[in-house]
């Protein structure tokens, strides 16, 4: 697995001004292709038109100018139809229903198609160094919503919580100064 998690993207005027922080990627190793997925992408935040040129700016170099990228529109609220990368143009693209939302479609000329785990912006690090492992594991042939669900499922239920005056939920709602729907507009 090659893992760029600490890379800061390449100098620009655009990215010293904008503060751009460290690019988060694992690759997996040159070789056969196997699996799945190509790799793991963990993006600062849900905004594309921010997160995508780092990304494509530091994939291009390996695997040739990235033309396109699709993503499930489920995570992703707005999606750009084309975002500018260092001298070109990345169109963008979705598909709700034939696209996993946790995966990123990335097509080039040199070497095709690349899909990519997103592992969402705010996974703790643990959790997104075991996503990024597991990603790039070679003998790994799950999806990212697979992925996504194992991962969620290690996590031990948080225990309900109990209002110490025995309240049910819409009393205490109330209690605390939330009004149910019955209550307003209704005469004081």
């Amino acid at each position: 697995m090659t893992v760029l998690t600490a890379r800061t993207p390449p100098a620009s005027p655009l990215t010293e001004l904008s503060g751009c922080p460290p690019l988060r990627l694992s690759l997996k190793p040159p070789g056969p292709q196997s699996g799945l997925l190509d790799g793991a992408w963990w993006p600062h935040s849900r905004d594309l038109a921010r997160e995508l040129p780092s990304l494509t700016d530091l994939l291009d170099p390996l695997w040739g100018r990235i033309a396109r990228v699709t993503v499930n529109p489920t995570y992703w609220p707005v999606i750009p139809r084309k975002v500018p990368v260092n001298g070109h143009v990345v169109k963008v693209g979705w598909f709700r229903a034939e696209q996993d939302p946790h995966q990123l479609l990335l097509l080039s000329a040199r070497v095709g198609r690349w899909d990519l785990l997103i592992i969402p912006p705010e996974t703790g690090a643990a959790a997104a160094a075991r996503l990024m492992a597991a990603a790039c594991d070679p003998l790994t042939a799950r999806t990212g919503s697979a992925l996504i669900a194992d991962e969620l499922a290690r996590r031990p239920a948080a225990p309900a919580e109990e209002d110490p005056a025995g309240r049910t939920p819409a009393e205490a709602w109330e209690a605390e100064g939330g009004a149910m729907a019955a209550h307003i507009g209704a005469p004081h």
